[in-house]
């Protein structure tokens, strides 16, 4: 067997897609900033470019997540209070519904709960050994708390996810976030769990929503190290970004050895996202998502459970990086090169009345990768951001701080 043929290999891999096409009921409304028009368009995508019919994918129904499963994670009153808001349309506002974040919609339980039961599926598919990796593109609400909406977050799907992978045998997971927004949910739903280790990559707490993610965010006591907070300023890009993906999330990886690997990925990093301040582009984006999958093979056994998450610009940006990293997932990537699918493009213009981008780049390609083993430099603000988690988590880990400096 050649090692492009062997069953570490990311291009060897069996993907679950969950979906519904009941899952952009999860609406807040059309002046809302999450619209679910990004994962419809998302989903047409893959569809054109034949990710969903390939031999080693396939597309999976699944059940709503009940309120035992919801119960790992939310309080009973806050679920209770969630089923009545979309119930009856009113507020409950010491629950966080009914704000201009979180405003209530009918159907709120079920939506959400329904998102919810699409990751735990995958979760359950990868635990059981059903497939490699699985995927839910409209999951990743990761702000969502224990009795409380959050950040555009009724119930924390991945945090239920990781929650029933604990209660059904797991003794290390691994969360890695790359949204541009604090994985704030998650971290706090296990921030005394060692059994849980949370890495979230997001822009400075100072400068951006939920002002939560400094470096000295470590974990609880007897979880010292267990979440890991990379909080990058203002304007960093492609090369920058990578470079602090590179000094943190692999050697930690490493180190905790998960037995899964469970990720969110918001694509609001993204220059073009009105909500946030990154420059990311859309390739450099996709180079993060070849390495996630990379390490699932390497310190998980394959084992990957991935999710969206945030992600403003609905058209040039959400439906391109998410079917990049369905397509990753897949072990088909699509060269960036590649035109969007003249369909699809009329998709876009029917649905939305827009633009459609032409192909699956912003012109970038390949982004080259700069180490964090070239040298470490302290004038630059990203680099010292990156050395200010690595000071506050390596030696938890065992880990010396000034390696590879």
């Amino acid at each position: 067997m050649s090692s492009a043929d062997s069953p570490q290999s990311p291009r060897n891999c069996g993907l679950k897609v969950f979906w519904d096409d009941q899952l952009i009921s999860y609406d807040f409304g059309p002046s809302h900033p999450l619209n679910p028009v990004r994962v419809e368009l998302t989903m047409a995508l893959a569809r054109e470019y034949g990710l969903l019919d390939a031999p080693n994918v396939s597309v999976e129904q699944f059940a709503t997540a009940g309120d035992d499963l919801l119960g790992l994670v939310h309080e009973d009153a806050y679920i209770a209070a969630v089923r009545h808001a979309g119930a009856t349309g009113l507020p409950e506002l010491k629950h966080g519904l009914g704000t201009p974040d979180n405003p209530v919609f009918l159907g709120m339980h079920e939506a959400s709960a329904l998102v919810a039961g699409a990751s735990v599926a995958g979760a359950r598919a990868v635990w059981a050994g059903e497939t490699e990796h699985a995927a839910n593109v409209s999951g990743g609400l990761h702000h969502a708390l224990r009795g409380a909406a959050s950040g555009f977050c009724v119930y924390n799907d991945v945090a239920i996810a990781i929650a029933w992978l604990l209660d059904n045998g797991a003794e290390r997971v691994a969360y890695v976030d790359v949204d541009v927004h604090h994985g704030d949910g998650v971290q706090a739903a296990f921030y005394d769990d060692p059994r849980v280790l949370t890495i979230s990559l997001h822009e400075s707490p100072r400068t951006l929503f939920p002002g939560t993610g400094f470096p000295t965010e470590i974990g609880g006591r007897g979880a010292h190290g267990s979440a890991v907070n990379v909080a990058l300023p203002p304007g960093t890009s492609d090369a920058a970004w990578l470079r602090a993906f590179d000094a943190v999330v692999p050697p930690l990886l490493r180190e905790f050895r998960p037995q899964v690997l469970v990720t969110q990925h918001g694509c609001d990093s993204h220059a073009l996202d009105p909500l946030a301040h990154l420059s990311l582009s859309v390739d450099g984006q996709r180079t993060a998502y070849a390495e996630l999958h990379r390490l699932a093979h390497e310190v998980s056994g394959g084992r990957w459970l991935a999710t969206g998450g945030g992600g403003y610009e609905l058209v040039q940006v959400v439906p391109r990086a998410w079917t990049h990293l369905l397509a990753e997932a897949a072990g088909r990537p699509i060269d960036p090169a590649t035109a969007t699918p003249e369909p699809w493009r009329d998709f876009v213009r029917e649905r939305t009345d827009e633009i459609a981008p032409r192909r699956m780049t912003d012109g970038a390609g390949t982004v080259e990768v700069h180490t964090w083993a070239e040298g470490y430099d302290p004038a630059n603000p990203v680099d010292q951001a990156v050395l200010a988690t690595r000071r506050a988590v390596f030696p938890e880990h065992g880990l010396d701080p000034m390696m590879d400096i």
